[in-house]
């Protein structure tokens, strides 16, 4: 009889001892959430958000260095000052940022097509260029679409007709448009291949046979089509932009061209600078 009570005051003795036993388990568990300890430190501390990957962004740049590369206009033939839309953006941009803006290079050469320019991209020199570049300015597809348009005679008035008396055909225009509208879009991704992280600037065709009766819709028409398939293409990709320049000559040929009847003059390609510098901005 009395070991049986013995053996119930040990139990009693034994469950006693357990409860304490979880409730100073349960406090300092508490204690440790509320306190933690100086080792725990560095678990409790919040991981650090990764770092930005992408390409440092125009603003946060001090300097910025724009090369040009493509055809006359690129070069800014028709411009007596010989600065072209690649110089005026130049001092454009200088003046909007405050910033030291540099152009590295400008590749423009006359006559240049699509067919041309595509070798080009692939010339050791060029891809140096294109690399160190932030901001790179294309114009390209002028000749493709008007071949012939240096035979058109000076001082034309409402006619179609080239130094050698034959009229050019409207629809040789629109011959050209999808093996040209195709190079050019490898072309655009070339230069995005080559440099990732810069602005790429399209500079969108105008019309300037926009005042000659015949030329006027056949040639609006071929613009058009070509602009839109740059801008399909443009718009696959970040940091690359179509300039639009249609809509600037439309109705000026007049002030805005040289005295070639094709490209610009200083005020034309001044137009196309401010243009340069809104979109980039």
């Amino acid at each position: 009889m009395n070991s049986s009570k013995w053996i119930w005051r040990i139990v009693s003795v034994i469950s006693i001892l357990a409860s304490l036993l979880l409730l100073a388990g349960f406090v300092y568990a508490v204690k440790d959430i509320q306190y933690p300890q100086a080792g725990n430190e560095q678990a409790a501390t919040p991981a650090k958000p990764q770092e930005e990957t992408s390409a440092e962004s125009h603003d946060s740049k001090k300097e910025l260095n724009i090369a040009v590369i493509g055809d006359s206009l690129a070069k800014g033939t028709g411009d007596n000052t010989g600065m072209g839309f690649a110089r005026r953006s130049v001092k454009e941009l200088t003046s909007v940022t405050g910033k030291k803006v540099m152009l590295l290079n400008n590749l423009g050469i006359n006559g240049l097509t699509t067919t041309g320019l595509l070798p080009k991209l692939e010339e050791r020199g060029t891809q140096y260029v294109l690399g160190k570049a932030d901001i790179i300015l294309v114009s390209i597809g002028g000749n493709d679409l008007f071949q012939g348009a240096d035979l058109v005679s000076k001082g034309i008035s409402g006619t179609a007709s080239t130094a050698k008396g034959h009229e050019l055909d409207p629809k040789d225009l629109l011959k050209g448009l999808p093996k040209a509208s195709t190079q050019l879009k490898a072309i655009l991704e070339r230069i995005r291949a080559l440099n990732s992280g810069a602005t790429i600037v399209y500079i969108g065709l105008y019309n300037p046979f926009g005042d000659i009766e015949e030329l006027k819709i056949p040639g609006s028409q071929a613009v058009a089509s070509w602009n839109q398939t740059a801008l399909e293409t443009i718009n696959k990709y970040d940091n690359m932009i179509l300039v639009p320049t249609f809509d600037i000559f439309q109705h000026h040929l007049d002030n805005y061209l040289s005295s070639d009847h094709f490209h610009p003059n200083g005020d034309g390609y001044q137009q196309i600078a401010v243009r340069i510098v809104q979109g980039i901005r």
